[in-house]
């Protein structure tokens, strides 16, 4: 079935010769209209934004448009396979942008790893664009990149692998505690894969409430004081594993309520997931193949468990949070993306599902009304 969709979608990608088109939003069949719409009727546009520059949004597309800059670095689970590859992936994010929030996204390719040429290309064409969403950049990079545009940009500015990942394993986690019967500040949580989604997860779970938090990369817990920490798991040690517990994976598991993996396939065992606290949550998010086999962990015990996959219950889709979010922080001139903005999509997607159960915590992306409450939320 796999290779069935494989060749199906190189087959449509032929076909299509890309996934987006620009279209213009008025008439052009008679003389007249080009005069309104080039010129001389567009000097007196142009004037007028000369003239004070906050009238750009009332004149132009900025207001509905969001640049997708990537250099391709760390595509879906492939990793640095170049910028051209990560187009087809642009495409597709900017199809879904326009399909559920009507927001035109275009495709920006930076080919350059450096980081400060990066910052620059970004920050030097980001006045046509209401917002900047970044795409597929490997870390620690991408912590910086965004970290800078943020500081120079006076706009939103997302990195969606680490954010949007973020924003939905709330959500997700916000319903799988209501099925389980357990408050966010008193669970305790292991996440493993201290990458960027990884980061991103562990912030806004401490930021929305969960008091108990430890990390975990390859040697194991990730503890204030431990050899050998880059710049990056050294911060998150700050705000995590207050109790600096040391060990493996499989010790700091024992007991833990939820355990969250965005790392690799076959990382967590059968042993783990018995050794759990009663009711176990699992998020098993790496793809294609996640971390368990959700066949095998139900039948250990797990009581809510979500992949990355769609053709699984509780799909962990950054889709169902970013054509939302973004429409709703253009429209009300948001202009820096907060962990406020973010616990409130988390909660709209959260409450979008109005009975949660084990088999359905988060929605699908083609749930009515999700992404127009998601947008509402950043009303609050």
């Amino acid at each position: 079935m796999l290779h069935d969709v494989k060749q199906q979608s190189l087959d449509l990608h032929e076909k299509l010769k890309g996934k987006i088109r620009i279209q213009a939003t008025c008439s052009l069949e008679t003389k007249e209209d080009l005069s309104l719409v080039y010129s001389p009727g567009v000097g007196a546009v142009s004037q007028a934004i000369a003239a004070d520059p906050s009238v750009t949004d009332r004149y132009t597309w900025r207001k509905n448009t969001v640049a997708i800059v990537s250099d391709g670095s760390a595509v879906l689970g492939f990793g640095d396979i170049g910028h051209l590859a990560v187009l087809p992936v642009l495409e597709g994010k900017s199809a879904i942008f326009k399909r559920f929030s009507g927001i035109d996204a275009v495709p920006i390719l930076i080919d350059t790893k450096d980081v400060d040429a990066f910052v620059e290309t970004v920050a030097h064409i980001a006045s046509s664009f209401g917002a900047i969403q970044m795409e597929d950049i490997s870390a620690p990079r991408c912590f910086e990149i965004e970290r800078r545009l943020m500081e120079r940009l006076d706009m939103p500015v997302m990195h969606d692998d680490q954010h949007g990942t973020a924003i939905v394993v709330l959500a997700g986690l916000i319903n799988a505690l209501k099925v389980t019967n357990r408050e966010m500040e008193r669970v305790n949580v292991v996440v493993n894969g201290a990458g960027a989604a990884g980061i991103a997860i562990a912030r806004l779970l401490v930021d929305a409430g969960v008091s108990d938090v430890v990390m975990c990369d390859r040697q194991g817990a990730i503890y204030d004081g431990r050899d050998g920490l880059n710049e990056e798991k050294q911060e998150v040690a700050l705000f995590t594993n207050k109790q600096k517990r040391a060990g493996t994976l499989a010790e700091v598991a024992i007991g833990t309520d939820v355990l969250v993996g965005v790392s690799v396939a076959g990382a967590f065992t059968v042993e783990m997931v018995n050794s759990m606290s009663e009711q176990p949550i699992v998020f098993a998010l790496a793809n294609p193949e996640p971390e368990i086999d959700p066949v095998t962990a139900k039948a250990a015990g797990v009581a809510v468990l979500a992949t990355g996959r769609s053709d699984y219950d509780n799909q962990v889709n950054n889709a169902l949070c970013y054509p939302g979010l973004f429409r709703g922080m253009l429209d009300r001139g948001v202009k820096k993306v907060t962990s406020e903005i973010k616990i409130r999509a988390a909660r709209a997607i959260a409450e979008s599902v109005q009975n949660p159960i084990a088999t359905c915590i988060i929605p699908s992306i083609f749930q009515p009304g999700l992404h127009e409450l998601v947008a509402k939320s950043i009303e609050r």
